[in-house]
């Protein structure tokens, strides 16, 4: 705690903006830019690598934060301050960091999957960057990013052979999604059923039990996408350039259109109870996985003048 007290006597306005800047990477929707342009435009493997990491990765994160239920910085220390609106996506318990796990993961995979000198720096730097950010900002101690960054940096290790291996053997990769669909229930069933001690707080409870169902439901989505896309889609990664825009910005423009009016239409019906996260998540990414590569390597066959 000594140490965030000392970042705060040091903030100004020029860091607070680029530390601000920096902790974005560790969040959903940037992870979700990244591993899903490497799926649809890059490489099938390294997504699928990168989208593993991310479920795992978030998943033994959660678990840990509901497990050991440590306090953020603000609340161990009231006097501590943090900067502008960082509050708002720090929910949940502060033990291990979330933003710090998913940075981890994403360009700690993009590192690992790469040869490249320039691009393996470029990430290291970034994400060490956003881990510090994180403690700058004053919404995580050094033990939480500390954490996170092995647990990130062992999953990056651990699941690169893993992927190699199970990309040449199909029923390996039904094994893995199995094993870690096991892991996304036994957390949903802990964080739903289990019975809590009377302090611990609502919010940061609500939060891993909404967390807890859309890991679920992302899971399952992946699992029903998957098959689908190698037996009957079976996708080209390589495009023309005007083309893999098409499939990035439609493709989180339709990812966000489901996320957004999947949750106004529950509102809408008076249907808001939390596992319905599950549903959302699952929509979300059966398009990723199957729809929108559907739609896209249609639409492009129709661009070259074929029509069937």
């Amino acid at each position: 705690m000594a140490f965030l007290v000392w970042l705060e006597s040091i903030r100004n306005p020029v860091l607070d903006a680029v530390m601000s800047f920096f902790t974005l990477f560790g969040e959903e929707l940037v992870f979700m830019l990244l591993a899903l342009t490497v799926f649809w435009c890059v490489n099938k493997k390294e997504g699928y690598y990168l989208l593993f990491l991310g479920f795992f990765g978030t998943v033994l994160n959660q678990f840990l934060k509901i497990l050991c239920r440590i306090p953020r910085p603000w609340v161990q220390n009231p006097k501590l301050t943090v900067v502008g609106d960082s509050k708002v996506t720090a929910t949940g318990y502060s033990f291990p960091s979330g933003h710090t796990q998913n940075v981890t993961g994403t360009l700690g995979g993009i590192a690992r999957w790469h040869q490249k000198t320039w691009l393996r720096v470029a990430c290291v730097v970034t994400l060490l960057l956003t881990a510090f950010s994180r403690m700058y900002l004053g919404v995580h101690t050094p033990l939480d990013v500390g954490v996170s960054l092995a647990i990130g940096g062992v999953l990056v290790f651990v699941f690169y052979p893993l992927i190699q291996k199970i990309c040449q053997k199909p029923n390996g990769m039904y094994l893995l999604l199995g094993v870690m669909v096991l892991v996304a229930v036994a957390f949903a069933l802990y964080a739903n059923l289990n019975t809590f001690p009377a302090d611990v707080d609502p919010d940061n409870l609500y939060s891993a039990k909404k967390n807890s169902f859309s890991l679920l439901g992302a899971l399952l989505g992946f699992c029903a996408g998957y098959p689908i896309e190698q037996k009957y889609i079976r996708f080209p990664e390589k495009a023309r350039f005007w083309q893999q825009l098409i499939k990035i910005i439609g493709g989180l423009a339709g990812l966000m259109a489901i996320k957004e009016g999947l949750k106004l239409l529950f509102n809408a019906v008076g249907l808001t109870h939390v596992s319905l996260n599950a549903p959302r998540y699952f929509a979300m990414v059966f398009f990723a996985a199957a729809i929108w590569p559907l739609i896209f390597t249609k639409l492009f066959r129709f661009g070259k003048g074929e029509t069937t």
